[in-house]
């Protein structure tokens, strides 16, 4: 019997994120991984990783100097799979405040990446996410898994509703430091997590493997 090839994944290198370990964790989920921000194959591969770490400005900018901003319209305008991460999350949304400061995202998803109201920040450690039903990302995992999260700033109000009976609505992951804020999305090509499933033990690596196998 023959098996199936690898799905290729590019992890993409815009200078603000931990590529290396997102190479090794989905490697060691199957797939068959390149860190790069060639546009080419970037835009080819069968999915294309953005990692993000560090300030939303910050990392928009970098975003766009490599043009990565142009390669995840196309992919997901071509139904081709996204998976942001932490920032790489966070810049999917219309807007960053930071500081005061506003900045602009690549408007994928309505909303605002806003500061935590916790006593305590960053919100960093392990935590649960009351995962959708009917969730693929989540699928196999239990309720009480923890995921390890390490962010001040985030999404705490969804506003994107079903407009179209005919489109499948996004589902929505929650968690809560504080309050409650979005620590996942599953909206057709383009998934997200709050969280780092590469620093997230056995519970990252089926998040991950469940990911690779829609591609």
């Amino acid at each position: 019997m023959e098996l199936s090839p690898a799905r290729k994944v590019v992890v993409f290198d815009y200078g603000f994120g931990n590529v290396r370990s997102a190479e090794r964790a989905l490697a060691r989920a199957g797939a068959d991984v390149e860190i790069t921000r060639d546009f080419d194959r970037a835009m080819n591969a069968d999915g294309l990783l953005v990692p993000g770490v560090g300030a939303f400005a910050a990392c928009m900018r970098g975003l766009k100097e490599a043009r990565g901003d142009w390669i995840v319209g196309r992919r997901l305008s071509g139904g081709r799979p996204v998976l942001g991460i932490c920032v790489g999350m966070q810049i999917l949304f219309a807007r960053g405040i930071e500081h005061g400061v506003e900045s602009e995202g690549l408007d994928e998803w309505p909303g605002s990446v806003e500061p935590l109201k916790a006593d305590i920040v960053p919100h960093m450690g392990w935590n649960t996410v009351t995962a959708p039903d009917g969730s693929e990302l989540f699928a196999g995992l239990d309720a009480d898994a923890r995921y390890y999260f390490v962010h001040s700033y985030a999404v705490q109000d969804w506003s994107l509703e079903e407009h179209n009976p005919a489109l499948r609505a996004p589902k929505v992951a929650w968690s809560t430091h504080g309050g409650p804020f979005v620590a996942a999305v599953e909206n057709g090509a383009l998934w997200a997590t709050q969280f780092h499933p590469e620093k997230s033990g056995d519970a990252g690596a089926q998040l991950l493997n469940n990911w690779i196998g829609t591609l």
